[in-house]
């Protein structure tokens, strides 16, 4: 049996915000965004959505010619850039799921919200809560974080993101860019605030914490 691949849609701080990169891949999602990080842009790719399938190549293909039909919508003819709304990628990508036996949907884009079609084509959600601020937690700019997985400290640079070797990333971004081989998860998707400490205690949980006083 054809093993499932996922078709992905990234974005970039970098871009236009009704810009997005539509693309597949047959591994998880986060090595494929990390190839793509080069000097030809200037931040990493984040990740907003993914569907995994083992008909991928079909859903790439068919979401291309979908946003084609609509307008000239593709910046560039030969490649995988959209002027299109995240949001309008995601509701055609939803779209297409709906007629697949296997769609596995995550949207990433909210960063603690999550949500999935399960096998069945059931919704699960979790509750949403908004993108994480280090402001959130009483946490300031020039502070040192700890990123579990390996042990690489960074500095909190401003209230999204982080400062490692002279590069910004959000937090998400560098997970997926940072993560060990042996620790990855299957859609490369990842919530930045669960890999990071600070003072000791994990970003989430202090979250958490505050949220509960």
């Amino acid at each position: 049996m054809k093993e499932a691949g996922f078709v992905y849609i990234l974005t970039n701080p970098s871009f236009k915000e009704d810009w997005v990169k539509i693309g597949k891949s047959s591994r998880p999602v986060d090595v494929r965004s990390k190839e793509l990080d080069n000097t030809a842009v200037p931040l990493p790719f984040e990740i907003y959505a993914t569907l995994k399938t083992v008909k991928y190549e079909q859903v790439e293909k068919l979401i291309h010619k979908t946003i084609d039909r609509l307008t000239d919508l593709r910046i560039r003819q030969n490649r995988e850039f959209f002027n299109v709304s995240p949001a309008k990628a995601l509701d055609i990508l939803k779209d297409i799921s709906t007629t697949l036996d296997d769609a596995e949907i995550d949207e990433v884009y909210l960063g603690e919200a999550r949500f999935k079609r399960n096998i069945d084509g059931e919704e699960v959600t979790e509750k949403k809560r908004p993108r994480f601020k280090f402001s959130m937690v009483n946490i300031p700019i020039g502070a040192t974080l700890t990123f579990v997985p390996t042990g690489i400290t960074v500095k909190v640079a401003d209230d999204d993101k982080i400062e490692y070797e002279g590069r910004l990333y959000k937090l998400s971004p560098f997970v997926g860019t940072f993560m060990p081989e042996d620790k990855r998860n299957m859609s490369g998707a990842y919530q930045g605030a669960k890999y990071f400490t600070y003072q000791g205690e994990i970003l989430d949980d202090i979250r958490t914490r505050l949220e509960e006083v």
